[in-house]
């Protein structure tokens, strides 16, 4: 029998698991006791719905429908112009003369800005604003797409690249205003389902795109995918323009408050308090969000540098792949371009129905372990795509089995990586881990994409003997033909195995990483067993002070007699009370700060690791850069040098 109410109290037992959903810095209770984020609304008295003077609620709705069409509408321009180039690559190196090198090239300018745009992401928003940020970043990617086509009108590649990479510029600033713009309409009315919404909608721009590139070459003529981008970019440009412009008539319907950009537009005297209370508040959350502090990576512990190799490794798997999909395809299985585009867009049609699901199923489960078997799933799926297409194709004879297994694959694993960071880390850290992860990934797709393009443009190694009797000119236009015939298949070959190496070294690290998590755990659960069995002991002595001269005995003490609290308390009669009550399975009395602990680096080896790790992931970030440039020296000088 256990202690009834007369027994010695017990101490508080929260969850094992509530060190997940700790407050974060941007969080407070009011005095009702009711957990309160600053940038929600509600937490204002003037600002509760009870004494709001708002619209009626479906007109409020309809407003908030309206923002949340202009948030989906910033991100299509820069999502369409980020995979319309993949199934043209045939076409840019028969009408431009493109080489692989130089194609690959192109793409890694475009991730190249993305290697350090998450890191600063949330101080852009902080010190900019929605309005004045939305402008630059939907700006950039509209200059970015219109360098881009003239680029291509002038057959340019130099003019192409730079194009792109003023497009980057703007990516990463462009989804913290868009998630700025829902948080701030919908912090209290279906958060989740909206941001899901933009998601979508930017996943859905990408598959378009992928898919109509190629009919729109060859119907409207070759600059006409260009021109449909940079008129997207546009459009989105212009888009943004009336947001900023009726975003006070928006926030009025809404029943929100407004920002500091809109108020120094509209104020001429003091802000009244409940302004001053709530001035970018939805700026702040994501700002807190995306705020990265470099300082705190190294004391994250193994399990978090593990998670960022695994991201590195993603990086190089996914990004590549779905870029050079089209144009390898179609020179292995012998298809049109059309038909190859067509099929490649099926590696990114899997995101538009799996990223809700995959949504839905991490929150109905609510588990450590389902985020950990998603992501294994997701890389073995991967996987298949990568031994599917390595095999001979006489033996495959199609594409599509592969090609379905990746976008299956690579539909919900990014959405993964970000699910799996606050499992990982304390919510504290979130922000860091996102801004480095997104960070460290896209250098590994930087280099990879760079390295794609080398190996695709190697060279056989041992020359074409020419047969005899025949005239000179067949005979060089044979050789010519057959030694780029060679030389495809090969480096095909070649890179296709190269991707599979890296998704089994992929699979592994995430298989490590989910091994890694378990033993924390099981860590944590072994340490606050003891913490609880500790505040029994000192909950005891307290109510005992007569006690309090007798030494404890140790808990192997056997032999002389005596014998520790939990052995006295296993032998005694089942009508009398043990001394020591077993704790629940997912009990701790560990305090925030503690908890906080359990998941950063618990030794000296641990943290000296942690330094040795961040400065690998600085050489990575500086590797992409210098990798990069020194190619792009190489290959993109003008013809005439």
């Amino acid at each position: 029998m256990y202690p009834s109410s007369s027994s010695p109290r017990r101490p508080p037992q929260p969850s094992i698991h509530t060190d997940l959903m700790l407050p974060s810095d941007d969080e407070h209770v009011d005095s009702s006791g009711r957990g309160v984020t600053v940038g929600d609304d509600t937490a204002h008295p003037h600002n509760r719905p009870a004494d709001r003077a708002a619209s009626p609620e479906p007109r409020a709705w309809m407003i908030r429908g309206l923002a949340l069409l202009c948030a989906c509408s910033l991100s299509i321009g820069s999502h369409y112009g980020s995979y319309f180039l993949g199934p043209l690559k045939s076409r840019l190196n028969r009408e431009i003369g493109t080489s692989n090198t130089e194609f690959s090239l192109l793409i890694a300018s475009y991730n190249l800005n993305n290697t350090w745009t998450p890191l600063v992401g949330g101080l852009i928003a902080a010190r900019l604003g929605t309005a004045f940020g939305s402008i630059l970043a939907t700006g950039l990617i509209f200059l970015g797409q219109f360098i881009l086509l003239v680029g291509d009108i002038t057959g340019s590649i130099r003019t192409m690249a730079l194009g792109l990479f003023i497009f980057g510029f703007g990516v990463s600033p462009l989804a913290v205003v868009q998630e700025t713009i829902i948080v701030r309409f919908f912090s209290n009315h279906g958060l989740g389902v909206s941001l899901a919404f933009g998601l979508v909608a930017g996943k859905g721009a990408s598959f378009v795109s992928a898919i109509t590139s190629v009919p729109l070459s060859e119907n409207f003529g070759p600059h006409a995918p260009f021109i449909v981008s940079t008129a997207l970019a546009g459009t989105s440009f212009g888009i943004n323009l009336i947001y900023v412009a009726s975003s006070q008539w928006l926030a009025r319907g809404a029943g929100i408050p407004p920002e500091e950009s809109e108020l120094r537009i509209k104020r001429s005297g003091v802000l009244s308090q409940v302004e001053n209370m709530s001035q970018q508040d939805a700026i702040n959350r994501v700002a807190a969000r995306r705020k990265v502090k470099l300082q705190d990576v190294t004391k994250l512990g193994d399990v978090f540098w593990v998670y960022i190799a695994v991201n590195v490794l993603c990086g190089a798997i996914w990004s590549p792949f779905t870029h050079l999909a089209a144009n390898i395809i179609e020179q292995r299985y012998d298809l049109s371009e059309l038909e190859a585009g067509s099929k490649a867009a099926l590696l990114l049609a899997g995101s538009i129905v799996l990223y809700p699901i995959c949504g839905y199923i991490t929150d109905r489960l609510n588990k450590r372990p389902i985020v950990h078997v998603l992501l294994m799933l997701s890389s073995v799926l991967t996987l298949i795509c990568y031994f599917w297409l390595a095999l001979p194709p006489g033996l495959t004879e199609t594409p599509v089995p592969g090609l379905i297994s990746f976008g299956l694959g690579h539909g919900f694993s990014p959405l993964l990586l970000v699910l799996i960071v606050p499992h990982i880390v304390p919510i504290k850290y979130v922000s860091t881990v996102l801004g480095a992860h997104k960070s460290l990934e896209q250098a590994g797709s930087t280099i990879a994409q760079t390295l794609s393009g080398l190996i695709l443009d190697k060279k056989p190694k041992r020359p074409l003997v020419p047969p005899q009797n025949v005239t000179a000119s067949t005979l060089s236009s044979a050789l010519e033909g057959l030694r780029a015939l060679r030389n495809n298949d090969r480096a095909i070959q070649l890179l296709l195995d190269g991707f599979l190496l890296v998704n089994v070294l992929q699979l592994l690290g995430t298989a490590f990483l989910w091994q890694l998590d378990v033993r924390r755990k099981k860590r944590a659960v072994k340490k606050a067993r003891a913490a609880y069995y500790q505040s029994l002991l000192e909950m005891n002595a307290e109510e005992n002070p007569e006690a309090d001269d007798e030494p404890l005995p140790s808990d192997d003490e056997d032999e002389g007699g005596t014998s520790s609290p939990r052995q006295d308390a296993g032998r005694m009669d089942s009508d009398e009370q043990p001394l020591l009550p077993p704790p629940p399975r997912t009990s701790t009395t560990a305090p925030p700060q503690r908890r906080y602990e359990q998941r950063l680096a618990r030794s000296k080896a641990e943290l000296k690791r942690g330094k040795i790790f961040a400065a690998i992931a600085a050489g990575v970030l500086v590797f992409a850069w210098v990798f990069f440039l020194a190619t792009m020296w190489f290959n993109l000088r003008s013809k005439k040098n």
